[in-house]
């Protein structure tokens, strides 16, 4: 039940971190598994674990930078947000940031006041670095 890790659901990594309804929470956290955000924080939000996931629910809110692989926002959130791997804007979500993503999911009804910023798979050079790269290698 809570702090189960299941093994048969590939999005889902290590145990839930609930910041329950009323609960206010003030400086940054770090985390791996999932972290689900019902109350407020405020703060900024990272994982370095490559399946972590956020979820912030109608409830919730954070004032910070989000830097996290899997976002999914149905509350409100003031600051940038870095997905890794995707982001989930549900109807409800209210984004003051800009959105930094790979994969986006965008529900009707959401809001974004800020720049969507796509990224591409990190192995992928720039087109600039690339014609760099084939200019130095015409040279040798």
């Amino acid at each position: 039940m809570f702090g189960t890790n299941n093994s048969n659901n590939p999005n889902s990594s290590g145990s839930t971190t609930l910041i329950a309804e009323g609960t206010r929470l003030t400086g940054d956290i770090a985390f791996s598994g999932n972290l689900e955000i019902e109350g407020a924080v405020v703060g900024n939000i990272t994982s370095s674990d490559e399946n972590a996931k956020i979820r912030i629910l109608n409830s919730g809110s954070v004032t910070g930078d989000i830097e996290v692989a899997n976002i999914v926002i149905n509350g409100n959130t003031r600051g940038d947000l870095y997905a890794s791997q995707l982001i989930k804007l549900a109807a409800k979500a209210v984004v003051q940031g800009n959105v930094n993503y790979k994969l986006i999911e965008i529900e009707k009804g959401a809001e974004v006041v800020g720049s969507f910023v796509y990224h591409r798979n990190q192995t992928t050079l720039p087109s600039s670095q690339q014609t760099q790269k084939s200019s130095a290698a015409r040279l040798m």
